[in-house]
């Protein structure tokens, strides 16, 4: 007679084999479904490689097809949030080089993204805030087209809702790098309601995409340590470079100085003004504001200016007269790029 015992252990064993199978295919079964249903996007990463003729350049300077916005990501009709505090697309470090020729073409090709005029606002959220770049310029292509470069791709990366203007000083008097940024202000306005503006030289390069071009809580100086200067500070009034106002905070100082003529002076009486309305300089650290400049002779007809002395010493007394409300100009051309408004313009003499 057969072992009714043994038969009945060998059908438990069994039976609780099944029994854990079955659980096991649950877990499993489980698990796939529940990462097949997460539908939240992924960022593309950051250092995919560009095939490009330039593309070392590319590499090195962290900029890659898939790190920009989808050109139809608001297309399923969902509402746009706010951007991200934190812009996720940023590479941190970048290397900077000026050794290769870069052309307008090229720029073109690789930041088809934009709007005629420079123009360009991210696709998948709502900026944070409305960004006028301003560029003082005058015979300064080859510096351009590294900016261009550069910049465009750092900007978007920022998810900065921006244009690009290029003020062009007509002739070839004395420059007036103040008075340019004060007309790059009047012409941006109209246009679109930037509230923010970035005034930089043409030949500053930003080494980390960290540094956000926008505007802060106090007015911002963005080129922080040049490699010109060794990467540091040269003194702590300095306000040169790259800086950004926001509206509220330019109108307070009645924006920018009229009357330097060559080089010099407009940066430090930029400075009083804001310290004579209870502002402070704010800043990146030094690792984060790090720029490179692109080497050049001086400008003709900007020589140092002999009055800037005098003149800023005279900063709170000329201000309220001297700046925004003050300001007369005419305008010559306006041209339209895919990479940047330029707008040449009569600033007067001396």
């Amino acid at each position: 007679m057969p072992d009714s015992t043994g038969n009945f252990s060998l059908l438990q064993r069994t039976c609780s084999l099944v029994v854990l199978l079955c659980f096991l295919h649950i877990f499993v079964t489980v698990i796939y479904y529940m990462r097949n249903s997460d539908s939240r996007p992924a960022f593309a990463q950051n250092q995919q490689q560009r095939p490009t003729i330039h593309r070392k350049l590319a590499e090195q300077r962290g900029t890659t097809e898939d790190s920009r916005p989808a050109a139809n990501a608001s297309s399923n009709g969902q509402e746009l949030q706010i951007c991200p505090e934190e812009p996720p697309r940023l590479v941190g470090p970048l290397r900077v080089e000026f050794s290769d020729p870069i052309t307008l073409e090229m720029v073109r090709t690789e930041n088809s993204v934009l709007q005629e005029g420079g123009r360009f606002r991210p696709p998948d959220c709502i900026a944070r805030q409305k960004v006028a770049m301003i560029i003082p310029f005058r015979n300064r292509d080859e510096h351009l087209k590294f900016w261009l470069y550069y910049l465009h791709p750092i900007l978007q990366r920022q998810q900065l809702d921006y244009g690009v203007y290029v003020i062009n000083q007509d002739g070839e008097d004395t420059f007036n790098r103040a008075k340019l940024l004060n007309i790059g202000y009047a012409e941006a306005l109209k246009e679109y309601d930037y509230d923010c503006f970035v005034f930089s030289d043409v030949d500053l390069i930003p080494m980390d995409d960290r540094n956000i071009y926008k505007c802060y809580n106090q007015p911002r100086h963005l080129a922080v340590s040049m490699d010109k200067f060794g990467f540091r500070l040269p003194y702590t009034q300095y306000f040169g470079g790259v800086s950004s106002l926001s509206k509220e905070q330019f109108l307070k100082i009645n924006g920018f100085p009229n009357n330097y003529w060559g080089w010099g002076g407009e940066d430090d009486d930029i400075f009083n003004r804001i310290s004579s309305r209870g502002m402070s300089i704010s800043r990146p650290d030094g690792l984060l504001g790090r720029c490179r400049m692109i080497r050049h002779e001086r400008d003709k007809q900007n020589d140092p200016n002999p009055q800037r002395f005098d003149r800023i010493a005279h900063t709170r007394e000329t201000m309220a007269t001297d700046g925004i409300n003050s300001l007369k100009y005419n305008v010559v051309k306006i041209e339209k790029d895919l990479l940047f408004t330029k707008i040449t313009v009569d600033v007067g003499k001396p």
